[in-house]
């Protein structure tokens, strides 16, 4: 009895702490829609930032695919959330090239809903949106995947650039949101 107390809990624990690897492990459904239920929102969210609604609901659908599709590649040295970003950034940049659309247009990233004055809050969101879509593209990543709660390693992971590299990155995108949004350098 002590023995199957101990084993549920230890199982809880992991099937908590990383889905991924119980799903590549055992291959059961219900690790995946775990992961999914937990990862799913954020990564959304990401893409949003990086593209369009369609562009990143199509990309979300592609990254749970590869996921499921080549469970066996999944190392569990890494986060859950930093690997399923990295295969959705991927998606994102063959999509973005596919398109001929690597490089960023300001009209296509326009926010087009209105805000009203007693809407504070919403207005200084959006506006922080606005000016985070302006940045260029490694920029704009690097800012968006700190922004998810990313460390400096694992953006440097997702991105497959060096950890200098993403930190020069997001030292020039948040002196552009400064210079953009008006605050002083």
């Amino acid at each position: 009895m002590l023995l199957a107390i101990k084993n549920w809990f230890i199982q809880d624990k992991t099937e908590a702490h990383d889905p991924l690897h119980e799903f590549k492990r055992s291959g059961e459904n219900r690790y995946i829609e775990q992961a999914i239920d937990n990862f799913n929102p954020d990564l959304y969210h990401y893409l949003c930032t990086q593209s369009d609604p369609e562009t990143a609901e199509d990309i979300c659908q592609k990254t749970w695919l590869s996921i499921v599709e080549k469970r066996q590649y999944y190392q569990s040295n890494n986060t859950p959330k930093a690997y399923i970003f990295r295969i959705a950034r991927n998606a994102l940049v063959d999509e973005f090239r596919r398109q001929n659309k690597f490089m960023c247009d300001d009209n296509e990233t326009e926010l087009s809903s209105e805000v009203e004055d007693s809407n504070f809050n919403a207005a200084c969101c959006e506006q922080l949106y606005r000016a985070i879509k302006r940045l260029p593209i490694a920029q704009k990543e690097a800012i968006c995947l700190q922004l998810e709660g990313f460390s400096l390693n694992q953006i440097a992971e997702i991105t497959t650039a060096n950890p200098e590299t993403v930190k020069t990155r997001l030292r020039y995108a948040k002196q552009q949101l400064k210079e953009t949004l008006g605050e002083p350098k």
